[in-house]
């Protein structure tokens, strides 16, 4: 038996996770996201994709994020009619993301219609809601820690990664004719001692190994987040504003609204309004209450089970509800979706509130290159919305502990688990800077010994004749 490996995506870029394993006449492809980010980054959507989408046999998802799983309504569209196994948690999160990503997709195409500013006539969507609704009928949900056979010789089994309410690391075990191989995913992994989820699950073994680097070469000290937060608020109130979050709607809403809970309990900011607008935050928190096990919250059972139904949140699901929140001028707590600004309700916030002297914006997570995040928080003077160049007048903050994902000094920490060296590590999922000083902090302080980067389309031989 043969096995091969190409890099569709998540290759020195923090975007488009894709994997395809080739075993024997079987294919595999683990992760299917969608490139976000740098607009040549974006513009690989749209490509032919490198391979007949007709031949992959399953997909495996490690978590339900849109840079690892939202591809999929695109590669049913162009024929995949496989099975597509991900955790039960991860299940939920999907028909939420994707038909959300759906929806934007069309509306997209029809504000660009309506405005004249798309190069396609007519704009085109990169898939629409029936794609979305055929790929969940493709989805298989497995629990965690319950091996499955997904290929004729090949069981993956799900291992809580910490990282989102459903991620997993993905252990697969390949039996060959006459050796077994174990290929280890990380995913994304989640940091150590956080307030909500577990822990990344150790794992002591593997012959092929993929290691998330998005923040591989930095630590993200999580200090006093109560503090940090409650300053930034107090401050923004100060200067007569609003405070303004641009927040993944799975996880980090959920957290942030955890952290504000402990503040306006205890008194340590003024009595506020917290809006969270966003149906994908509403929903996805909705979830923390079905997938109890799932993260450390016991919601309707004891300290925390009024948390998300406190009075002073106020959910909001309509788009004229959200064009209400304009209207207010101070005092008042936003957080909406995209996280890294790239589309939804933040960017009709952004619209309206980035040329305000009074108001704040805060970055609460990661912003990838070429994100209009990213550009912002890198002191651009202007931002493009709607075809309008806005002027960045607010004030503009950044938290970084509050970040979902592991930092250098924790993906290390997940990495000393490995009782010996990975025969192979590929260095995957952070931009390049980040990938580098990972691999060489393995090499040097782990001492492994066979630790790459690989680049985009590139392909391997893992083994052959096993």
């Amino acid at each position: 038996m043969d096995v091969r490996l190409k890099f569709l995506g998540g290759a020195q870029s923090v975007t488009g996770s894709k994997y395809l394993l080739e075993i024997d006449k079987q294919k595999l492809l683990v992760d299917c996201g969608l490139f976000q980010g740098m607009k040549e980054l974006r513009l690989r959507n749209w490509d032919d994709f490198p391979m007949d989408p007709t031949t992959i046999d399953a997909i495996v998802l490690t978590h339900a994020h849109i840079d690892h799983s939202g591809y999929l309504p695109r590669i049913v569209k162009q024929g995949f009619h496989g099975p597509i196994y991900c955790t039960e948690a991860t299940a939920s999160l999907l028909e939420i993301l994707l038909l959300d990503a759906a929806k934007l997709q069309e509306e997209e195409a029809a504000f660009a219609q309506k405005k004249g500013y798309s190069k396609h006539n007519p704009p085109l969507a990169l898939f629409n809601t029936e794609d979305a609704t055929k790929a969940l009928e493709m989805v298989v949900s497995v629990p965690y820690q319950q091996p499955i056979n997904v290929l004729e010789s090949v069981t993956s089994t799900f291992f809580d990664a910490g990282h989102i309410l459903g991620s997993a690391i993905v252990s697969l075990n390949v039996e060959g004719d006459s050796q077994q191989k174990k290929i280890v995913f990380s995913g994304d992994l989640g940091r150590y001692n956080q307030p909500m989820l577990k822990d990344p699950y150790p794992i002591e073994e593997a012959d092929v190994l993929f290691i998330e680097s998005t923040y591989g070469d930095r630590d993200n000290v999580a200090e006093d987040i109560k503090g940090q937060l409650a300053e930034i608020v107090r401050n923004a109130f100060d200067n007569d504003g609003c405070l303004l979050i641009p927040s993944f709607a799975v996880g980090r809403t959920q957290l942030l609204l955890y952290y504000f809970y402990h503040l306006l309990t205890n008194k340590l900011i003024p009595d506020c309004d917290v809006y969270i607008d966003s149906p994908m935050a509403i929903s996805a928190t909705n979830l923390h209450k079905l997938h109890r096990e799932d993260h450390k919250l016991s919601i309707g059972r004891g300290e925390h089970e009024s948390i998300f139904n406190y009075k002073r949140f106020k959910y909001f699901r309509t788009q004229d509800s959200s064009m209400s929140i304009n209207s207010i001028q101070k005092n008042a707590i936003i957080i909406s979706a995209s996280g890294m600004c790239t589309g939804g309700r933040i960017m009709h916030h952004l619209f309206n509130r980035l040329s305000r002297k009074n108001d704040t914006l805060l970055f609460v997570g990661f912003q990838a290159e070429g994100t209009r995040g990213r550009r912002i928080l890198d002191g651009e003077p202007t931002s493009l919305i709607y075809g309008v160049e806005v002027p960045v007048k607010c004030h503009v903050e950044q938290i970084n502990g509050l970040s979902a994902h592991a930092d250098r000094a924790e993906l290390m920490q997940w990495a000393g688990n490995f009782k010996q060296a990975p025969k192979i590590t590929f260095v995957v999922h952070g931009e390049l800077k980040s990938a580098h000083h990972l691999s060489l902090k393995l090499k040097e302080e782990l001492l492994w010994p066979n630790v790459m980067i690989p680049r985009y389309l590139e392909s391997f031989e893992l083994f052959s004749g096993i």
